[in-house]
């Protein structure tokens, strides 16, 4: 049965066709005979009991700076629409929690992907927390004294912002590192939630491999290698990707994970692993679809969509 898929993401026109994740789920969902519409996250209205947004029809091609044409907008109660995908990238900020709390309005008649309840309530720098003992030493605190102290027990640490992505915001302090107080000071500037300091793993080196499940199941990885001189494993900060398989501890900890993802109802998500410890579950824009077929040939959005289909 043909669906119409509403796709709420940053316009199309601004994406990386070679490893987005959002691309990969409008070219199957077109292979599959599914009509697909566009908004942004700031064209949604909600009237009434009404939630709405100007949408247009979406045509997606893999063809690098021709990959996509798009029909004229219409205003469309997206109750009318049968599934929407949940695809605007982080920072999970107050724009992001609101857009949830909208989206909450039509699903699960219109079956809305990520759950955006389930999206809200499940911040990936937090939700880990509730699995520490599948995690490196973690605090999350705006205290500078805590922090301290935490740095004095572990001497190497990461210090990131709560609410990141991609990379940002990331430092390492080793031992010895003179920069603590400064780089408090500037996140405290920037930032009113509280930060977030982890110990550092030396198998970063190694690679975060990024796991994506499917329902709760694992059905992927790719290994990010960081570049030279830099902590961070992101791809779009340098990080080198490469095909891995999971390992039996990576299985532990999906074995773990999995049935309260699958019971939250997160259709679609990416874990971070480094060594033997879990760092996030990605819950609001997961990647890595296309860099898991290019290595492995395993079809992830295929397999998405055949989840999604199971529910409509």
């Amino acid at each position: 049965m043909a669906l119409k898929v509403g796709v709420q993401m940053d316009h199309i026109s601004t994406i990386s066709i070679e490893g987005d994740s959002t691309f990969a789920l409008c070219l199957e969902a077109k292979a599959r005979g599914h009509e697909l519409f566009h908004f942004t996250p700031d064209r949604l209205q909600l009237r009434g009991g009404s939630l709405s947004a100007e949408i247009e029809a979406l045509d997606v091609r893999d063809v690098k700076e021709d990959h996509f044409t798009l029909g004229q907008q219409a205003l469309t109660d997206l109750s009318s629409l049968d599934v929407v995908l949940l695809r605007q990238d982080p920072p999970f900020d107050m724009s992001y929690i609101t857009n949830t709390h909208l989206l909450e309005r039509v699903h699960p008649k219109t079956l809305v992907v990520n759950d955006p309840r389930a999206v809200r309530n499940a911040p990936e720098k937090i939700l880990v927390m509730e699995f520490a003992d599948l995690m490196p030493e973690t605090l999350i605190t705006r205290d500078f004294a805590a922090i301290r102290r935490f740095r004095d027990e572990f001497g190497d640490i990461i210090i990131k912002p709560l609410y990141g992505n991609g990379g940002a915001g990331v430092f390492r302090l080793a031992e010895g590192d003179q920069n603590l107080s400064s780089l408090l000071e500037m996140f405290d500037g920037l930032y009113r939630e509280p930060f977030i300091a982890q110990r550092y793993l030396k198998d970063v080196r190694k690679g975060d491999k990024r796991i994506i499940l499917v329902d709760g199941e694992p059905v992927g990885a790719l290994n990010r290698v960081p570049a030279e001189g830099d902590a961070r494993s992101n791809m779009h900060v340098g990080g080198i990707a490469e095909h891995a398989e999971l390992t039996a501890r990576e299985k532990e900890i999906c074995a773990r994970i999995g049935p309260r993802l699958k019971e939250e109802g997160f259709i679609f998500v990416g874990i971070d692993v480094i060594g033997d410890w879990m760092t996030e579950i990605n819950v609001t824009s997961p990647t890595g679809i296309r860099e898991v077929k290019r290595f492995s040939g395993t079809d992830v959005a295929a397999l998405i969509w055949d989840a999604i289909e199971k529910r409509k």
